[in-house]
């Protein structure tokens, strides 16, 4: 059963190509880090911020006009495996049919698009995915 995660910091360094996000547990101690380039982490850590209001849409918002246009609804984000130290992550839509459907994302995409809401859509991490990011750490 996936595990409800929290963003809980975003880490911006000029100085490295990788920027850091890490994900917290809501309900426990589990944390990991997610390393992200440089454009999401930004993205990401102003829509965390109040107020921000891009002057032109970016992809995350251009992702959320789609579906939207499209009658479907972006629900949660999961973040599904971990292969050679790669995340995959999954958005996951719900049609106007009332039927889910999940959408093959990177991890930082996925949490970028569920920081444009308010609050922030769910994010959650598979079991097997959070056991085996924790356990290297």
């Amino acid at each position: 059963m996936p595990v409800k995660m929290q963003l809980a910091r975003i880490i911006i360094s000029e100085l490295t190509e990788n920027q850091v996000i890490y994900l917290q547990e809501v309900d426990g101690q589990r944390e990991f880090p997610i390393l992200i380039g440089i454009f999401e982490a930004t993205n990401i850590d102003r829509r965390v911020k109040e107020d921000y209001e891009p002057p032109r849409p970016l992809t995350h918002d251009l992702i959320v006009t789609i579906a939207d246009s499209l009658g479907a609804t972006i629900e949660s984000v999961i973040i599904s495996d971990l292969n050679k130290s790669t995340y995959f992550a999954k958005l996951v839509l719900r049609k106007q049919d009332g039927t889910s459907i999940e959408i093959d994302s990177r991890p930082s995409d996925a949490i970028a698009v569920a920081v444009t809401f308010s609050p922030p859509l769910p994010i959650y991490v598979s079991e097997n995915v959070l056991d085996e990011a924790t356990s290297t750490i």
